[in-house]
């Protein structure tokens, strides 16, 4: 028995103190509201005094989680038995409203069947939504393309029929799938019931994923064949084993079993993917990517468990599968697991931990949802969306072509590099990208580093000789962006836009504070705007670039000898020498008359390695 208690009256300011000390401790949901009466939230709860005082905590909190807790107006709580309950509730919910601070999974369409139709010639085909048809259904498959590929190769190893009944009835001749041996033409009376219900038989062992004793079967009947001299019909198994066969080297995860769903979440800067990996009996069926919408700061633990407890408790006619792997541990996945059980009747168990084929499973709908998330990041389309984004977030009347980053990256001065990347809204201008090695500056002054390199970069656009950037993108708050001014008005650049980014106290990408132009000017934007996102992946490419050149910078310095800087000493001295002292270290610690002791070392050459050895 479920109950509501609706919030106090709300005011001008919710009032936080007023509702918690009204607010039960049993399982439940909530829903946050604005003051328009508009849902912001759903979520679920164990404690829901607990959950909501968290909401509410002075420090700690995400910037989207600070942004829902600004416009909360009403909270409005409803009692359940347990958790599970709460759950089911919960997903009931936000299928209902789709509430904007929700993780949402935008797929609301049914997933394909292989639908074996009843008759004495049945039929194979794809199927769609109720399970309303007479006949036997194989699957689910997670996308039309991986249904259409199973029902090619039937189609070109058993020759089952796959057009529709009101084709089938009309037929006074064969089609044309009879000719490229894709059909046996049971329209016109071309195949014996008897051969066609074998072929419909083998057909249903490889949709079962029985697939080695159905190459068993097809072996023993191509020796029977080869033995009674039907040479021909012989022939014929031979294709369809070779066909199978193929198949199963293709499918690179053998020895598994079992009806399995494999889900593995991603989220990097500028968006999340869930990627569905379905097996059923014990073999691949195929994949899927779903994309939610979620904020920068979310976890891939949350992702996932928004996605599963949307996918399996938002519908009846959903596939639930004896097991989940998923790749990321999350507390609630018991509670889920109890839920899909009070809902469809069976529990599955959920695995994090797994070895074997699994464990290759596991791994590949991983990779697979980093190379999706990477291939989506990277597509024009997406991109050029971002920097549209960015261009109306800046107030700029024209599209954005050009997008500069400069970022400094040393290890406590030494071997100062700056990067600087260039993108544009077909991706990454690799070409343009630019290393610059940092000299004659105090070791960590990043300031004037910036300083050096926005020059050198900056005096080719005065002299005309390199492009200019719509907006130069600054990493490092007040600071860098006032040295960046500095910079342009030296250079006569004053109308080049700057963008200034400061990561905040807490330095959690979607907490950053912009400015443009100058200090005066300061915004920010949501944690889940586009334009944010192309500044964050921007500025990590940067960050990304700085580093590997600063490694490489500071790795060749660390192999280099500092005698090899000493004029006068060349490859036989510097060993002579290293031979003498019993290493560089031991040199170092020797007086300018005790180095002078050494073979073919003059007091002037004494004095000169002395010099460098102690130099900062």
């Amino acid at each position: 028995m479920a109950w509501s208690m609706p919030a106090p009256e709300a005011s001008a300011a919710f009032d936080a103190s007023a509702f918690l000390a009204h607010c039960s401790s049993h399982p439940g949901v909530y829903r946050m509201q604005d003051g328009e009466g508009r849902l912001l939230y759903v979520g679920k709860a164990k404690n829901l005094k607990k959950r909501l005082a968290s909401y509410f905590r002075k420090t700690g909190l995400a910037p989207k989680t600070a942004a829902l807790v600004a416009r909360i107006a009403q909270i409005d709580t409803t009692i359940t038995a347990n958790e599970t309950e709460a759950l089911l509730l919960e997903q009931t919910l936000i299928k209902e409203w789709r509430p904007p601070y929700n993780i949402l999974l935008r797929d609301d369409k049914s997933y394909p069947y292989v639908l074996l139709s009843d008759g004495d010639f049945p039929r194979l085909g794809i199927h769609r939504g109720a399970k309303k048809a007479k006949g036997r259904y194989f699957g689910p498959y997670p996308s039309a393309g991986a249904i259409r590929e199973s029902l090619n190769l039937l189609q070109k190893t058993f020759q089952v029929r796959q057009c529709e009944d009101s084709y089938y009835k009309n037929r006074t001749r064969p089609c044309l799938q009879y000719q490229i041996k894709r059909c046996k033409a049971p329209c016109v009376g071309l195949v014996e019931p008897a051969e066609y219900a074998e072929d419909v038989r083998l057909s249903v062992l490889f949709l079962e994923g029985r697939s080695n004793q159905l190459s068993d079967e097809l072996n023993r009947g191509m020796e029977q064949a080869a033995m009674t001299l039907d040479f021909e019909r012989a022939a014929e198994l031979r294709d369809q084993i070779a066909l199978l066969r193929r198949v199963q080297d293709q499918q690179s995860m053998e020895g598994g079993s079992g009806d399995v769903d494999i889900i593995a979440a991603v989220v990097n800067p500028g968006g999340a993917c869930v990627h569905l990996l379905s097996v059923r009996g014990g073999r691949v069926l195929g994949s899927k990517n779903f994309y939610p919408q979620v904020a920068i700061e979310e976890e891939g633990g949350d992702v996932l468990m928004a996605f599963l407890a949307q996918y399996y408790l938002s519908s009846q006619e959903r596939d639930v599968p004896s097991e989940l792997i998923v790749n990321v541990q999350h507390d609630d996945l018991p509670t889920l697991a109890s839920a899909i059980a009070s809902l469809r009747g069976r529990q599955p168990e959920i695995s994090v931990r797994v070895r074997g084929t699994r464990a290759k499973w596991q791994q590949l709908a991983l990779t697979n949802a980093e190379q999706a998330l990477g291939a989506r990041l990277a597509n024009r389309q997406h991109l050029a969306a971002r920097f549209e984004a960015l261009a109306d977030a800046l107030d700029f009347a024209e599209p954005l072509q050009r997008l500069e980053c400069f970022d400094i990256s040393h290890s406590s001065g030494e071997a100062t590099v700056a990067s600087c990347v260039v993108f544009g809204p077909e991706g990454p201008l690799k070409s343009d990208y630019r290393r610059y090695n940092i000299e004659g500056i105090t070791g960590g002054d990043d300031y004037a580093a910036m300083h050096q390199a926005l020059t050198r970069r900056f005096s080719k656009v005065k002299d005309s000789e390199g492009k200019r950037p719509d907006v130069l993108l600054i990493d490092g708050g007040k600071g860098q962006l006032a040295m960046a001014q500095a910079v342009m008005q030296e250079l006569g650049l004053t109308d080049q836009t700057l963008l200034g980014v400061a990561k905040g106290v807490t330095r959690k990408p979607g907490l950053e504070t912009l400015y443009l132009n100058d200090a005066e000017h300061e915004f920010t934007l949501p944690a889940d705007s586009p334009a944010l996102h192309l500044i964050q992946q921007v500025r990590d490419e940067a960050h990304r670039f700085a580093i590997t050149g600063h490694r490489a910078r500071r790795g060749k310095a660390r192999r280099t000898s500092s005698l090899e800087d000493v004029p006068g000493i060349g490859p036989k001295r510097r060993r002579e020498l290293l031979k003498h002292f019993g290493g560089l270290q031991e040199l170092g610690r020797a007086s300018i008359d005790e180095i002078a002791k050494a073979p073919g070392i003059s007091k002037k050459l004494a004095e000169s390695i002395y010099a460098v050895l102690h130099s900062e």
